[in-house]
């Protein structure tokens, strides 16, 4: 069992609401009928045991979920050949939550990245409610 509490009935979005993206998201996630729980990453600090979750149930490591040529991980973090461990990657995503890739969305026990606004569609049903895949 997990750290992050699941339920099918309710959507997480693991969003940051200083990027365009994830302003552009939450209202796609806002349009469902189930029950929200946005996670805005500029003002609520996800735990290591958590994005470690995240990453897992994503299937990809860690590193995967960061825009590695954003400005502010080139800027703190760039070193040719660079080689972050799993904690160091944790500090980015903590320290820099911009650096995140994109939104996540989880619902019951799946996940999902949200790279443009309009992926959620994807996960909705035709009466406006998010489907559990």
């Amino acid at each position: 069992m997990g750290v992050i509490a699941t339920n099918k009935r309710e959507i997480k979005l693991y969003y940051n609401s200083k990027t365009a993206i994830g302003k552009q998201t939450l209202p796609y996630v806002q349009a469902s009928n189930k029950k929200l729980l946005a996670i805005d990453l500029s003002k609520t600090k996800v735990t290591g045991t958590q994005w470690i979750e995240i990453a897992e149930n994503l299937k990809m490591p860690l590193a995967d979920l960061v825009h590695q040529k954003h400005p502010d991980f080139t800027k703190n973090y760039y070193e040719k050949n660079i080689d972050l461990n799993t904690e160091d990657w944790i500090k980015v995503l903590q320290k820099h939550p911009e650096t995140l890739k994109c939104s996540i969305l989880n619902i019951g026990n799946h996940y999902h990245l949200l790279e443009t606004p309009s992926d959620f569609i994807k996960y909705m049903e035709p009466d406006s409610k998010a489907l559990n895949p």
